[in-house]
């Protein structure tokens, strides 16, 4: 009997040390902010909505030292991300998003500083920064130790039922020294209702002084579709006041190639307190011509209250 007590307790023992070498680093964190947010000219209704993110995260690192994490995000009760990514070392980061994945273009769209919305955010219907494809199930890979400051990136989004001739493919690369970061991205969408899209965007942002944050993102889509094409330009500079209080401005253009659509333009001011984790933000972006429709003018507010926790 007491013999079969060692045997036991051994192999639990075993099994404890066994679970304990593979166990995973599990974390959750989440924010919860209250919005207030209205439009000139147009009935919003009741302005205020509440937001809530939770993001669960596991890691863990290989006997090859590759390390090996997975994401998963709620957003008001909707799974909003789910990503898995295998970071290689020397040998780069390999991303598979399940949901909410962004191509290399798509992820640099309006880089420009801002510590709140961009310029042509919170005006309904304004035309956004020109991305690229997306979807659910798609890659991405990127290398940051071929040469240094230097980061060469990849994304491929698979063909579905909306895209079934052909999957979409861009790549970019960005050079990082100091305070100035600068880069271009390019690739083709052939997920696009309209037909395939070649999108490019070249971007840069430098750090001036201690306080001071300027930049640029110019960007183009060329449409097989005639009279598609669009120009995008987007110009910010950013102010840290103290290590509490930043302040930011923000311009933005669009041309259209079709001659009966205007020029949108649009200019947006911000500003952002933190305190701890309190970070209290408000935006005011006013856009002109909205999405190529002349004397389609109105300007937008946003309060937001958020909790990091």
């Amino acid at each position: 009997m007491n013999n079969l007590k060692k045997v036991g307790l051994t192999a639990l023992a075993g099994a404890l040390a066994s679970v304990s070498v593979n166990a995973a680093d599990l974390s959750v964190t989440g924010t919860a902010s209250i919005n207030l947010y209205q439009e000139e000219g147009k009935d919003s209704g009741n302005g205020f909505t509440m937001g809530d993110v939770i993001t669960f995260s596991a890691s863990q690192e290989l006997d090859n030292g590759f390390v090996v994490s997975v994401k998963h995000t709620l957003d008001d009760s909707t799974v909003d991300g789910r990503s898995l990514t295998v970071d290689m070392g020397d040998s780069g980061v390999f991303t598979f998003s399940g949901i909410d994945g962004s191509s290399v273009v798509g992820s640099k769209d309006d880089t420009t500083p801002t510590v709140g919305e961009e310029a042509w955010g919170d005006v309904t219907d304004a035309t956004g920064a020109l991305g690229g494809a997306s979807s659910n199930d798609m890659m991405h890979y990127s290398n940051s130790s071929l040469m240094e400051g230097v980061t060469l990136a990849v994304a491929y989004v698979p063909s579905d039922s909306t895209s079934p001739e052909e999957s979409s493919v861009d790549y970019g690369v960005e050079y990082t020294n100091g305070g100035l970061t600068v880069g271009v991205a390019m690739g083709e969408n052939n997920a696009d209702a309209d037909g395939t899209i070649d999108a490019s965007v070249i971007y840069g942002n430098m750090v001036v002084g201690d306080a001071f944050t300027i930049g640029a993102t110019i960007s183009e889509h060329d449409s097989e579709k005639a009279n598609s094409d669009v120009d995008f330009q987007a110009y910010g500079i950013s102010f840290a006041a103290s290590e509490e209080l930043s302040l930011s401005v923000n311009m933005s253009s669009h041309d259209y190639e079709l001659s009966t659509k205007q020029d949108q333009d649009a200019m947006g001011i911000s500003v952002a307190y933190v305190m701890g984790s309190m970070t209290f933000t408000a935006n005011h972006n006013t856009v002109d011509n909205i999405a190529g429709t002349g004397s389609d003018d109105r300007s937008g507010y946003n309060l937001n209250l958020a909790f990091a926790f």
